[in-house]
């Protein structure tokens, strides 16, 4: 008997999947566990099993196309079954959007720029430029030639025009008796001047196009029911890192772990939000659940855009652990092999575009969480320490909040209690 495989739902958000990679073709044989197609989902591309053993009698969605979750992507079955009546009882929506975006655009971009662009311009410039140009160069040469003899020119204006590889025969003097002083050097342009100066551009617009990604109508979706239905605001706050600088470097010294300041902060929130349950929290209509658990989602920009990995029960992890965790994950983000269960149940998120040299920014939540920390670079700049000005290293965090859940004052709590961490990182070994 055929068994049906359809698109599958690899994630809590998945509206629909593309079909990245088949492994298999038509008629090949399947053993269950063996690997049948990579999916692209809005989050990862993950590659999908196989759950029966048969032969592949078809295959619903071409690579690179794009289907609902629940329709079909293929059947498996025995060789030579009939199904047909399995086939023509799926209406897949595969196929309507090329259709769409292939007839409209052609008929009005080709065909009335041509008529307008090629007829009026040619006419009037080429018709007038050149017939007084060249006839006023040539008098002014003429006039030169007829004084014969020596030219009167200035030892300084001579300087200039050697200097300049000016030929002084082509200049008419405005000194004493056709003199040709510096003024005349200065203010001397070649009969071809206009034509290095002002050179006609010939330029043509051109742009071009891609079709979204899973993944990218997915961040797009997203960001805006975020930004559009919770209400944001911001608390920014400067961290002194001279402390941090030096925990860390002792710390590569006597554990032979490179860790980064990334894992470090990220630590340091994990302890923070344990100690502030409300900004680790969701929103609901009619109930607000406050974690008790830290879940850290840590954002990672990918070619598609961004994926958060989750580092799960993050408070009870110690560095190193956190550290592998995050190379890991941000090393398979990029190659698109993260797990559906590596990527979600954050409880709240860290972004940080410190190593690109941005020193502060604003970020929007990562829902259903209630606020998300972007983290900026560190910054080597004069400050204030025992009453003196001293050279120090500063960095800037922006907690963005959802109003809903996090007030003001929570908000602020949340980091005083961070940037004692931070301030004094030896606390978060304690």
């Amino acid at each position: 008997m055929a068994e049906v495989i359809n698109m599958p739902r690899l994630s809590d958000t998945m509206e629909e999947g593309t079909l990245a990679k088949w492994f298999k073709k038509v008629g090949d044989t399947v053993k269950e566990g063996e690997i049948l197609a990579e999916i692209e989902t809005d989050k990862a591309t993950m590659e999908f099993e196989s759950f029966y053993d048969g032969v592949l009698l078809h295959i619903g969605i071409d690579e690179g196309s794009t289907a609902p979750v629940d329709s079909i992507i293929a059947i498996i079955g025995s060789k030579g079954e009939d199904i047909s009546k399995i086939i023509n009882n799926d209406t897949p929506a595969v196929k309507e959007e090329p259709i769409t975006a292939v007839k409209e655009e052609p008929i009005t971009a080709v065909k009335e720029e041509p008529i307008t662009a090629v007829k009026e311009e040619p006419i009037t410039v080429v018709k007038e430029e050149p017939t007084p140009v060249v006839k006023e160069e040539v008098k002014a040469d003429s006039t030169i030639s007829i004084s014969n003899d020596r030219i009167l020119i200035s030892p300084l204006a001579k300087k200039l025009a050697n200097e300049k590889g000016i030929d002084v025969s082509a200049i008419k003097g405005s000194g004493d008796n056709g003199r040709i002083i510096k003024r005349d050097i200065d203010s001397f342009k070649p009969s071809n001047y206009s034509q290095f100066t002002q050179p006609r551009p010939h330029l043509k617009e051109s742009s071009y196009e891609t079709q979204n990604s899973t993944m990218r109508k997915a961040i797009a979706k997203r960001l805006a029911d975020s930004k559009f239905s919770a209400p944001h605001y911001y608390l920014n706050i400067e961290l002194e890192m001279d402390n941090i600088i030096s925990f860390r470097k002792q710390f590569i010294q006597t554990q032979n772990i490179k860790i980064s300041f990334n894992d470090i902060i990220a630590k340091a929130v994990s302890l923070s939000l344990a100690k502030h349950p409300k900004v680790n929290s969701r929103w609901y209509d009619d109930k607000i659940i406050y974690n008790e658990h830290v879940h850290l989602g840590v954002a990672v920009a990918v070619d598609d855009g961004l994926i958060v990995p989750v580092v799960k029960f993050s408070n009870s992890k110690d560095l190193p652990q956190i550290n592998s965790e995050i190379k890991d994950f941000a090393e398979r983000a990029k190659n698109k092999k993260l797990t559906p269960s590596e990527i979600e149940g954050s409880t709240f998120t860290i972004s940080n575009l410190g190593m690109f040299g941005i020193e502060s920014f604003t970020s929007i939540i990562n829902q259903p969480n209630s606020a998300i920390l972007s983290i900026g670079a560190i910054v080597q700049k004069p400050i204030v320490k025992n009453n003196e000005v001293v050279v120090g290293n500063t960095m800037k965090l922006t907690l963005a909040c959802d109003h809903r859940t996090v007030d003001g004052a929570t908000g602020s709590l949340f980091l005083k209690t961070l940037k004692e961490y931070i301030e004094n990182p030896v606390s978060i070994l304690i």
